[in-house]
């Protein structure tokens, strides 16, 4: 291994007193850097950082301890990361911070395990991972035309594109190696990609299916455990050595590949800090704070054996769904920025990094489907809400071999239909009267024998 340079020894010193702010002393110090200096080398370099102003010092002879400065420290390497050539999102310095941080070898990183004062220091709607001017940012951002329709009815409109974006850079983020092109045909005409593992194929049916119950079930998928647990055992489906475990709490420990986060082993306390976490995510009103809240804590905690990250980006999609707002797609978020802002969460927990590109995602996912909400049709409301009468009233204008007039159509109009709405829902019973055929006659459950002998009717009045 190549020998650091006195510059990157500063660097790395620097960052390992950013992660003890109750300070460290200087034994501690070389036993973190495992031999790499020597004690008066190390006494050097830590005059050096105290003379830059990159740390402090506090007491005497053997009781002397070093704390990072209070403006904190944003060191060259963490700049030097931050400019590099590799796909990554726009960071803040903070993100830049924990980005350097998590890029350390693991023996330079202290093992942590699961602190409740994390979870513990959030209340529902009084604590905020994200500040009210980016929320208000995000849900303009957001809105869709389909606002004041019912739950779901923007994702249902979106949905072959969204099926085939979520799954796809979902799975991505998990080392699948699927193309988007692979991805559709998979999803649209059920073509296995040549030259693909099994398990990756899985993956993505998997992530089609989560999202379709999602989707399609707006009202019952809300924030709860069922939710949650229902999403990780469609989307673990078929890839975990014990079919029983999932959509199951873990019964055993695991570990993290890469991470000196340990996640609670403890099945009782799993069972009992999924509840607390879950119930709290669905006390959070705003949809961008709760997808957010989701997004952090439940990996986490790590309450499955497998399939965490991708249950947490799926259930950040709920509130989305529910407000009929632009979903997350995750489309164009690189692996490493997403790994490393998890590994600030594990580590840190510092929400920094992964606000940044949670930010970013969402601007971007936005920006995939600007054009398609341009391109949908503005939903009639009133036609919304009289579509169980808008039915009926056809129906028996059909099976009354009723010609197409307004006289007929307002003989037959329902009491529920408020004065001011009469005429606009008579327009719209003649209009789709007008437009009636075969195909589209099931939607009012007309069968094919009624609706021919109500079209011969018609042929007689018009001679």
């Amino acid at each position: 291994m190549a020998r650091l340079t006195p510059t990157q020894e500063l660097d790395q010193l620097a960052l390992l007193i950013a992660r003890h702010p109750e300070g460290i002393d200087s034994e501690s110090l070389l036993r973190q850097l495992g031999g790499a200096l020597q004690l008066r080398t190390l006494q050097r370099r830590l005059a050096g950082l105290v003379e830059q102003g990159l740390i402090s010092v506090q007491g005497q002879a053997r009781a002397v301890r070093y704390f990072p400065a209070e403006q904190g420290i944003v060191s060259t390497v963490a700049a030097a990361l931050a400019d590099d050539a590799e796909a990554y999102v726009p960071i803040s310095a903070e993100g830049a911070d924990i980005k350097a941080y998590v890029r350390q070898p693991r023996h330079l990183r202290r093992p942590v395990g699961y602190r409740i004062e994390f979870l513990e220091q959030y209340h529902p709607n009084h604590t905020a991972y994200l500040p009210e001017g980016l929320r208000e940012q995000l849900h303009s951002l957001g809105r869709s035309p389909a606002e004041q329709t019912p739950a779901g009815t923007f994702a249902r409109d979106i949905l072959s594109r969204l099926l085939i974006d979520l799954s796809w850079a979902s799975s991505q983020l998990e080392g699948n190696t699927y193309s988007r092109l692979d991805t559709a045909r998979l999803i649209e005409f059920g073509q296995v990609a040549e030259g693909k593992d099994a398990l990756e194929t899985q993956m993505i049916l998997n992530h089609k299916q989560a999202i379709e119950f999602l989707v399609h079930s707006p009202e019952p998928a809300t924030v709860s455990p069922d939710t949650i647990v229902s999403l990780h055992a469609l989307l673990s489906d078929g890839l975990l050595p014990e079919p029983a475990m999932c959509g199951r709490i873990r019964r055993r420990a695991v570990e993290i590949g890469g991470s000196v986060y340990a996640p609670v082993a403890l099945p009782q306390r799993l069972e009992e800090l999924f509840g607390i976490v879950v119930s709290m995510a669905a006390e959070i009103d705003d949809p961008f704070e709760q997808a957010f809240f989701l997004m952090v804590h439940l990996p986490y905690l790590q309450p499955f054996e497998d399939v965490n990250k991708r249950t947490s980006r799926l259930a950040a999609n709920i509130s989305f769904i529910r407000h009929n707002l632009c979903p997350l797609s995750f489309i164009d978020v690189p692996q490493q920025a997403y790994i490393d802002a998890m590994l600030g969460v594990y580590e840190l927990n510092r929400i920094e990094l992964l606000r940044d590109v949670f930010v970013w995602a969402y601007e971007r996912s936005c920006q995939q489907y600007v054009a398609v909400q341009q391109n949908l049709v503005p939903p009639d409301i009133l036609r919304l809400r009289y579509r169980k009468a808008l039915g009926e009233v056809i129906a028996a204008m059909v099976r009354g071999g009723a010609t197409i007039t307004e006289a007929n159509v307002l003989a037959l109009l329902p009491s529920n239909v408020q004065p001011e709405d009469r005429a606009h829902f008579t327009q719209l019973v003649l209009k789709e009267l007008a437009g009636l055929h075969a195909g589209n006659a099931v939607r009012f459950g007309l069968r094919p024998l009624e609706l021919a002998a109500w079209h011969e009717t018609q042929s007689e009045f018009k001679k």
